[in-house]
Parts: structure tokens; C-alpha cells; sequence
């Protein structure tokens, strides 16, 4: 085990669809704790696409409650587990979705992002990260309840690094469950929330 320090997106381009194309030549710089060796996943969810997505509100960083059940109201909800705050993978994921932004609204879809830490941790690391476009959430306590309904609850107590899209009427529509020491691809999710919005 080490903390080591890893510096993000140092120049990066990418286009999240033919008509937008978003940069980020900031480059972040923060301490993050290098874990042991971890199996890629240790957890089966139950869900499946078709299911109903379990309803759950949780405290933001923001002070503010927030509730599944409303956001989908408006939108379709994009769920992103990531395992914890200050490591390597998590620490170059979720700064990722800001370069996406664009791509996100377009879509009229709705990020949030959930880790078991509490508030406190989560603030200063998306403060260290330069700050994110999208709510944070604490699974905290309970310690990981919403985790464990989705089925990707660890067992050393982390979350699986997980995504969930939420349909208007909160039916899952895609689930990936990856690969802990991997950032899920951006591509499979700009494809999934296109098929959404035809």
C-alpha cells in the first residue's frame, strides 16, 4: 500500500458526439491512496435490465437531499459506484465526465455519483480534483444501504465500480458492472443514452 501522486487530464480532446467537442488542458494534480492487489469484482448484483431500479435518497455535497424517484421525472439517470475517494482509477473517472458534460445535457440525461465515503472525504477530494459538474453522493450510512440494494456492495466495503441508466419511468436500462482497476467505456454509455433519446 502507498499514496502516490497522480496527475489527470493533463491535455485531453475528445468528441462526445460529431457536433460537440470538449477539452480540458487543466491538469489536476492530488494525493491518492494505491490500494493492494483487489479481485476485479467481488459482488453479484441481482438486477437485471427490465427491473425496476431500487429507490433510495441520499445527502449530497451540496447539503441537499436527493431522491432517485425525482430526478427521473425529468430525465433519464445515469448512477455511477465508484469504489473511494482518493484512488487511482475513481480519481481519473469521475473528472472524465466533466469533459462529457456536453454530451450529458445534450442527452437531457442526469449524472450522479455515489461512493461509500462520508461527505467530508467527498468534498475535499472533488475539491482536490478541481470540483465536479454533477452531484456526489454519500452512501455513508447506513454504511453502503444503497450499494447493497443495487448488489454491489464489496465485501471489504467499497462498492463495485458500477453504472446503472434509469429510464424515465425508473426502469434499468443498461448495468455495467466493471472491472475495479478499469474506467468503464465512454462509448458504451454515449451509445446507450442515443438509443434512449431516438
Amino acid at each position: 500500500m502507498s499514496i502516490i501522486n497522480i496527475c489527470l487530464l493533463g491535455t485531453a480532446v475528445i468528441s462526445c458526439n460529431p457536433q460537440v467537442i470538449c477539452s480540458v488542458t487543466k491538469p489536476v494534480e492530488l494525493p491518492v491512496y494505491r490500494q493492494e492487489a483487489m479481485p476485479s469484482t467481488d459482488s453479484h448484483t441481482h438486477l437485471k435490465v427490465g427491473d425496476k431500479a431500487p429507490d433510495f435518497s441520499l445527502p449530497s455535497i451540496k447539503g441537499e437531499n436527493v431522491r432517485l424517484s425525482d430526478l427521473t421525472r425529468d430525465s433519464v439517470v445515469v448512477i455511477s459506484f465508484v469504489p473511494s475517494a482518493f484512488t487511482p482509477v475513481c480519481s481519473e473517472q469521475w473528472p472524465g465526465y466533466n469533459i462529457a458534460e456536453p454530451f450529458f445535457r445534450e442527452a437531457n440525461a442526469t449524472l450522479i455519483g455515489i461512493t461509500v465515503d462520508n461527505l467530508a472525504s467527498q468534498y475535499a477530494w472533488t475539491e482536490a480534483m478541481g470540483g465536479l459538474w454533477f452531484d456526489v453522493l454519500s452512501d455513508f450510512y447506513p454504511h453502503g444501504e444503497v450499494a447493497s440494494k443495487y448488489g454491489i456492495l464489496r465485501t471489504d466495503g467499497t462498492s463495485e465500480r458500477a453504472l446503472f441508466v434509469i429510464d424515465k419511468a425508473g426502469v434499468i436500462r443498461y448495468i455495467d458492472v466493471h472491472d475495479i482497476h478499469e474506467r468503464p467505456p465512454m462509448d458504451e454509455l454515449i451509445a446507450v443514452l442515443n438509443k434512449l433519446n431516438d
